[in-house]
């Protein structure tokens, strides 16, 4: 269920009366569950059944951590992340495990590759593993207290309500379980706040609707083989489109569930922060995707060693904690290559300035700043195109197309009119302390502006990018 549907907005709607009634005060948290669940079986009804599955798992075993003898805690953490893993290498990394080490004609090839890929698996996967791992160091105990009940019923409408949390339940973003239980408690009507949930959701259906829907019209030519016809000029058009697409899609996704949260009482993690200005590899994954970047920090890197056993072993935990990031994104081995491209980029940062302390001037900024984008932006070429020949093709084609193919004015030109907001939206972050004070009372032009260019610019509907990982 799309977020820009009428049958989401009829779900929204219900949930959000029956949620605010007095008389259901009690229900609260069973009125987010059942329309979370609803909101997960609306597209495909089998899923739920795998995302029941993974609330009973994490639900008993977290359970027996928080509650069972001291001798078996480990056990049970243990199993319950194990379990998780095992569910989401079957259903998530069958296909590629079938394709890239047997017979895909073979009775057990066909079959593994048959396996369909259930939507939000790798976030409602993390969102388990967090809070077997958060229960199990006790982390924030005492404010788990109020939520985790020796009542294994009530427990297990708790971690339904964690793991399923309709706004964030798909693409994130991902929250920490310490983080989020504690705010499981009554909610008023009263207490909405109302500025936080419109400007998020202003923005968020904004980036998405208009920017994203719009730009994947474009980008769309990327696909094989349609990109061969088209010459140099349009080629990098089109990938730096795809950059501005992917960031205005997974953005505009992240501030719509941080505004339907508000809605509900609720403050998710802010996912993005400007990544397009990052002046290093490692300042931009402190911007981008912030939740995912963190979550594999903190029950990852750290527990590799992180940078406290030598340069060696940090260099090697970065490319180790960035492979596997780049498959948690997909299983294809562009995204293991897109990972392990972004993890060498770090370590060899990382390595360099150890040595390189850079001048601090506004040439050596912007030239940080470009180097980083267009790294960036070439990389997420991975992305569009998870067939890692069909890449290199593209790449060749930038190559080889300088005197050749067709030069598609009119795709440069929308790529560049639904590129300037997003543009316009960084550079703005980097002047804030300038400008902000001048323009903050054309906040409400702005917003107004903002909602009449979704109602007459939207694009044709389509998925989120990050609904496939």
């Amino acid at each position: 269920m799309l977020f820009n549907t009428i049958p989401f907005l009829v779900l929204l709607i219900v949930t959000f009366g029956l949620y605010y009634l007095p008389v259901l005060r009690k229900l609260q948290v069973l009125i987010l569950v059942l329309a979370s669940f609803t909101f997960y079986a609306y597209s495909y009804l089998p899923f739920l059944a795998l995302l029941l599955a993974s609330v009973a798992i994490n639900t008993i075993t977290s359970y027996k951590v928080f509650f069972g003898e001291e001798k078996n805690r480990k056990f049970w953490a243990t199993s319950g992340v194990i379990a998780n893993l095992l569910l989401l290498i079957f259903f998530k990394y069958s296909p590629f495990i079938a394709r890239s080490f047997l017979d895909t004609h073979g009775d057990i090839g066909s079959f593994l590759i048959s396996i369909p890929l259930p939507i939000g698996i790798s976030f409602f996967t993390f969102h388990g593993i967090s809070l077997l791992v958060d229960v199990y160091r006790k982390k924030n105990l005492e404010l788990y207290g109020h939520v985790i009940e020796r009542s294994i019923w009530k427990h297990g409408l708790v971690t339904s309500l964690y793991i399923a949390f309709f706004p964030q339940l798909v693409a994130g973003p991902i929250t920490k379980s310490y983080a989020f239980l504690p705010q499981i408690h009554h909610k008023f009507f009263k207490d909405i706040q109302w500025e936080v949930a419109f400007k998020n959701l202003v923005i968020g259906y904004f980036m998405k609707m208009v920017i994203a829907d719009n730009l994947k019209d474009q980008t769309f030519w990327i696909s094989y083989p349609f990109f061969e016809a088209y010459s140099t000029p349009t080629l990098l058009a089109m990938i730096f489109g795809y950059s501005m697409q992917i960031f205005a899609d997974f953005a505009g996704y992240s501030m719509i569930a941080m505004g339907l949260a508000e809605l509900f009482g609720y403050h998710l993690p802010v996912n993005f922060n400007f990544p397009y200005i990052s002046r290093t590899f490692s300042e931009f994954w402190t911007r981008w995707h912030i939740s995912l970047s963190s979550w594999l920090r903190e029950y990852l890197y750290f527990p590799l060693g992180g940078n406290r056993k030598g340069n060696l072993r940090t260099y090697l935990n970065l490319m180790i904690v960035m492979f596997l990031g780049g498959l948690w994104h997909g299983a294809a081995w562009s995204y293991a290559v897109w990972g392990s491209f972004h993890g060498l980029a770090l370590a060899v940062e990382r390595f360099f300035g150890n040595y390189i302390k850079p001048k601090e001037n506004a040439f050596v900024k912007a030239l940080q700043m470009i180097s980083v984008f267009l790294f960036v932006t070439f990389a997420w070429l991975l992305f569009k195109l998870p067939n890692f020949n069909e890449a290199v093709l593209y790449v060749k084609a930038i190559f080889n197309n300088t005197h050749s193919g067709q030069t598609n004015y009119a795709i440069i030109l929308y790529i560049i009119l639904y590129s300037i907001p997003v543009a316009l939206f960084h550079f703005y972050h980097l002047a804030e302390a300038r400008v902000g004070r001048f323009l903050g009372w054309l906040q409400p032009v702005f917003y107004g502006f903002l909602l009449f260019a979704i109602i007459v610019n939207s694009g044709r509907s389509g998925s989120f990018i990050y609904f496939q990982f």
